[in-house]
């Protein structure tokens, strides 16, 4: 395996950045969910490191689920649109109030299909939380109540997200150069 510095265009988001947002974020959904008991739902496995650090920043009483779903073929740099769930929660939402956290959202596919089937199971309330959202790449809408940061359409990784399943534990998120990255290979 590479060395992820031969590849890094830039790094996007550094390490302060993130925690400095993530702490924002923790406080938004406090008050927000002020006297209210949440759920956490992490989609796997990119959401972690995320889902992690939040949940820390957050002072209401609050339970985490994981999910596992489907949508990129090894190597795959866009989602197929076929959605397969391989990891389904082992909690009842029904009544309960859901918050989805999502590591990015590019075409919107993989996640309204997750919420249509949760909004199955009847929960009091459901949101979604993405720490990154390509807002440009959007071909379904889905209701995101929590966003770290807006960006433009770059392959990134780091800070949960992965290239070919590796470098999710970097501290920050960078960009590929593909012109090096594809060299590489």
């Amino acid at each position: 395996m590479q060395d992820y510095r031969n590849f890094l265009g830039e790094v996007l988001i550094t390490e302060e950045q993130l925690s400095t947002r993530i702490k924002e974020l923790g406080a938004e959904i406090s008050r927000d969910y002020a006297g209210k008991e949440l759920l956490i739902i992490c989609i796997l496995r990119g959401g972690v490191m995320f889902m992690t650090d939040l949940v820390r920043q957050i002072t209401v009483p609050l339970a985490f689920e994981f999910m596992a779903v489907s949508s990129y073929g090894s190597g795959a740099r866009s989602s197929s649109g076929d959605v397969r769930i391989t990891l389904d929660l082992n909690t009842n939402i029904s009544g309960r109030h859901v918050l989805i956290v999502e590591d990015i959202i590019d075409s919107g596919r993989t996640l309204a299909s997750v919420i249509d089937l949760l909004k199955t199971r009847d929960p009091a309330s459901l949101f979604v939380c993405t720490l990154l959202d390509k807002v440009s790449r959007r071909e379904v809408e889905v209701p995101v109540r929590y966003r770290g940061f807006a960006i433009e359409d770059k392959f990134v990784f780091g800070y949960g997200l992965d290239m070919d399943d590796y470098y999710r534990n970097l501290p920050f998120i960078g960009v590929v150069d593909l012109n090096k990255y594809e060299s590489l290979s």
